[in-house]
């Protein structure tokens, strides 16, 4: 485990500052959490923010893909147990699918930890439901999106268009392009 520690404390040294608009929208007081979405969404990002910005100060996390060479020989079970025996209070899991019984493997934490949050990823919409565990009544699923061209322009620009909805667009497109234009003067450019 001190090995997923280092490695966490590396990635969180570099974590991307600008958010993905998801971080706000999930309910993180639950005991678990899915976030399902295409691979390069933004969703180990997504996790690494939740620890290093949002986690109440005493808190203790842990960070771990389960695509790390650590689960060859070590299984996850053993790992939250050992964590929570530690002080561990959330527990974020990178990459499930790659990851064989993973389903079973997270309803024996949820069930066995009752303490314990745990927050897994996968870019396999497929693996999630096909686990071989019914997860259904303990997860709350959310799906990142993949980027969408407003927000590549917070990251780029660092300003923050609002979302609107397209009837919205197709009535006021022309003030919409005017207010646009007065905060770009290159929006078409970068796109």
């Amino acid at each position: 485990m001190e090995k997923l520690l280092t490695l966490q404390k590396l990635f969180l040294d570099k974590v991307f500052t600008k958010e993905r608009y998801l971080i706000t929208k999930i309910n993180w007081s639950n005991r678990l959490i899915a976030i399902k979405g295409a691979r390069g969404s933004g969703k180990t990002t997504l996790l690494l923010q939740q620890i290093k910005f949002y986690l109440p100060k005493d808190a203790e996390p842990l960070y771990a893909s389960l695509d790390n060479l650590y689960f060859l020989e070590n299984n996850l079970v053993d790992l939250a147990e050992e964590f929570v025996l530690q002080g561990g209070t959330h527990l974020f899991l990178d990459e499930v699918h790659k990851y064989p019984n993973w389903s079973r493997e997270i309803k024996l934490i949820y069930d066995q930890f009752p303490k314990l949050k745990t927050v897994f990823t996968s870019s396999s919409m497929l693996e999630i439901y096909k686990g071989e565990s019914d997860l259904s009544r303990r997860v709350v699923p959310y799906y990142l999106k993949e980027l969408s061209f407003r927000e590549f322009l917070y990251f780029k620009t660092g300003e923050k268009l609002p979302i609107l909805d397209l009837e919205d667009i197709l009535k006021n497109h022309k003030e919409y392009a005017r207010e646009i234009s007065t905060k770009l003067n290159t929006p078409f450019k970068i796109f």
